[in-house]
Formats: C-alpha cells, structure tokens, sequence
C-alpha cells in the first residue's frame, strides 16, 4: 500500500514575499501534489490578520481531504488562534494534543493521531505525529524526547508504521543524529532546502518514519505558486507500507 504525504508550514496562508493574505495559493499549491495526508503548521482559525476564516474547514473541504484534526497551539492577543492540522483521505482516529512547550518558551504542541488502511487484505494502523518545534537547539531536543515518551510511540512496537513530519526549525541538522535514530526512525525525506520559499537556504522541514514502512521518493515544491504562497516549500514523501 502506497500513499502521499505532505508536510507544510503554511504560515498562516500569508506570503513570504508579497505578505498578502490568500488561502486560494495555499490550496493550489497542496492540490499540485495530491497528497493523500497533509501535516499542516501554522494554521489560523479564526484570526483577525486571515478574515477570521476556519482554514482547517476550508482547505479540508477545497482538497477534497475530509478528515481532519486541528489543535490551537497559540491563542493571539486580538482574537483567534493558530496551530497544527492534519488532513486526510481516511478518517484519523484517537487525535491528541501532545504539550511539548518548555518554560518561558513559546508554546508548542504536537498534533498526534493515527489512520487504518488495508494493506495486503488487512487493516493496518499507522501512527502520525505533527510537529513545530522551538527556535532553541536545546528546546527542540527536549520536545522531541517529549514527543518520544508518550503514549503513541512508547507502547507501539517496530511492527507499526510510525511517521514524525512537520517544521523541526533544525538550523543545525543534528536533531535525527541525536534524538531520532537512536529512537529508530530513518530520515524519510532527506535534508532539502524548504527555507525561505523563495530562494531555499535552510532545511528546516523534516519527516521520519520508523517501522514496516520506507520512503520511495520524496521532494520539495518548487513551482512557481509555492514560492509565492508561504514563506516555505512543502515538503513530499510518498511512502510504501510493507
């Protein structure tokens, strides 16, 4: 069984050039690479800055996606909120929010859930998990750990297909080196440059995967629309489950 995920920070459907507000971008760009989950940061509900729109239930329904689960992470000062998000074509199941905020950081949390698909005649459980991590190197591998300790991925063994996607903010690229390996996980779509979107530099967005489950190709967005839409590229692994 194959399927295509996509992992984006869509920076709250505001430009990182033109730094005007259009979800229409956003949805365009997602729809070139029909994925089939999408792992979503930075995500408004109801903000002042994005007309007050429900971007979960708008992009859910544009993408023809219409699964999905949101968590608030960070309540705004004027109205609203923003978050993570996860769409997808099957129905996720046990969604939960993961706090992985240190103190006097900004507030963090995962996004974790899981989806069944038949694979072989058989039902099988895949475990996702939807991250933005903090802008301290020391804070991003706490969270991590955090992240590593709980529920989904300590009590589910190495017979389960597990993905990790989502903005690491891993200026230094050593979090997988440090934390992800050594925890089993392979770094599914490689280091690529997804940061700024318009001339990438940085290889801030990251997706890993651990379990009866590899990657068979994964890539950047580079079209001309996905270098206008967000201030990054999406990032894309298409996956098969053994």
């Amino acid at each position: 069984m194959r399927f295509r995920l996509l992992s984006y920070n869509i920076h709250k459907g505001i430009g990182g050039l033109d730094r005007r507000y259009d979800l229409a971008r956003i949805v365009e760009t997602i729809r070139h690479y029909q994925p089939d989950v999408a792992l979503l940061q930075e995500v408004d509900d109801g903000a002042k800055r994005s007309r007050h729109d429900c971007q979960v239930d708008l992009l859910a329904d544009a993408l023809e996606l219409p699964h999905l689960a949101y968590q608030r992470n960070v309540r705004l000062r004027t109205i609203g909120h923003y978050g993570n998000a996860v769409l997808s074509r099957w129905p996720l199941l046990d969604a939960v929010d993961v706090d992985l905020t240190i103190p006097l950081k900004k507030r963090r949390c995962a996004l974790v859930c899981r989806f069944e698909a038949e694979v072989r005649g058989h039902q099988r459980t895949i475990g996702l998990a939807n991250v933005h991590l903090g802008l301290a190197g020391f804070e991003r591998q706490i969270q991590l750990r955090r992240l590593l300790r709980g529920e989904l991925f300590s009590t589910l063994g190495n017979d389960t297909p597990l993905v990790i996607g989502g903005d690491f903010n891993d200026v230094w690229e050593n979090l997988g080196k440090k934390v992800m390996h050594p925890a089993g996980f392979e770094l599914a779509s490689g280091l690529i440059r997804t940061f700024p979107a318009a001339a990438p530099l940085r290889k801030l967005d990251r997706i890993f995967c651990r379990g009866p489950i590899e990657s068979i190709g994964a890539f950047a967005g580079h079209t001309g629309l996905a270098r206008r839409a967000s201030d990054h590229l999406p990032l894309i692994v298409d996956f098969e489950v053994k």
